[in-house]
C-alpha cells in the first residue's frame, strides 16, 4: 500500500494510505476476432481508459477463442463501477462474456 503522494510503477495517481488498488478480470469467448479487434481498439480501449480511477489495462487473446482482460483501478468502487458496464455487451458483439471478476490487486512488478 501506497503513501499518500507515491506513485507506483504502473502509473497510478496517488492514493491515501490504506487504499489499494483493485482489478477487473473479464473472460471472454470470442466469435469473430477481427470484429472484436477492431471494437477493442476503437471502443473498448479508450472508454475504459478513460474511466475515473483507472490505472491500467491488458487484454489478452488466448487459444481456443478465448480472451481475457486485467484492468486496474485505484480504487475498489471505481473497479466495481467499470464492472458493472462490461457484464453485458451490446447485441451483436464479435465477444461472449463469460465472467467478470473484482479483486484486489496485492503485488506488482
Amino acid at each position: 500500500m501506497l503513501d499518500s503522494g507515491v506513485t507506483d510503477k504502473l502509473g497510478s495517481v496517488p492514493r491515501e494510505k490504506g487504499t489499494a488498488m483493485h482489478a477487473v478480470i473479464v473472460k471472454v469467448t470470442i466469435q469473430d476476432e477481427a470484429a472484436a479487434q477492431s471494437a477493442l481498439t476503437s471502443d473498448v480501449v479508450p472508454r475504459v481508459s478513460a474511466a475515473p480511477g483507472f490505472v491500467a489495462g491488458y487484454w489478452v487473446s488466448l487459444p481456443g477463442g478465448k480472451g481475457t482482460g486485467t484492468i486496474v483501478f485505484d480504487s475498489e468502487s471505481a473497479a466495481r463501477a467499470v464492472s458493472q458496464q462490461v457484464q453485458t455487451p451490446p447485441p451483436g458483439a464479435a465477444v461472449t462474456v463469460d465472467s467478470v471478476e473484482v479483486g484486489e490487486v496485492v503485488a506488482n512488478a
